[in-house]
């Protein structure tokens, strides 16, 4: 789906503040309710908006500790990758996987309670399936943490 500078606008707008009501979103973007409700109803149904969610400190959610784990597969076969898959989506504890090229063949985002919950779920990666290495970072400190995209608005 090509996006114009409208719908830009009406994105970026939303990835700031979901709770924006329609007619000031309209308003901001230049546009009047309806036409305005239609691109984003077309905006969400191309899967461009996924969902609109808030935005919670995990840490005053006693979720205190943020794990980056770097994961190398002992084979590449679609089959491993397939269960993997399987195995990184049923853990709620993964915010976010990546497959990667590097040193790595994929990264996990963690957030648990602590050292024992992530010792658990690191116990419960390795008995669902065969990794050949699992490393672990430990965030010490938060430094930025945006769910804004760069995305132009300005340009037509």
């Amino acid at each position: 789906m090509e996006l114009d500078r409208i719908d830009r606008k009406i994105v970026a707008t939303l990835m700031g503040d979901a709770t924006v009501p329609l007619a000031r979103l309209a308003d901001m973007v230049g546009l009047s309710p309806t036409p305005c409700w239609k691109r984003l109803h077309k905006l969400q149904k191309a899967g461009v908006i996924r969902g609109r969610v808030a935005l919670v400190d995990p840490e005053r959610l006693g979720l205190g500790l943020t794990v980056f784990a770097g994961i190398s597969a002992p084979e590449q076969s679609a089959d491993w990758q397939r269960r993997f898959e399987e195995v990184v989506a049923g853990l709620p504890e993964v915010m976010e996987a990546y497959q990667l090229a590097g040193s790595h063949d994929y990264v996990l985002r963690i957030v648990v309670r602590d050292m024992g919950d992530f010792e658990r779920l690191r116990r419960q990666i390795t008995e669902a399936i065969p990794v050949r290495d699992l490393s672990a970072n430990f965030a010490l400190k938060r430094l930025k943490a945006e769910t804004v995209l760069p995305i132009d608005t300005q340009s037509a």
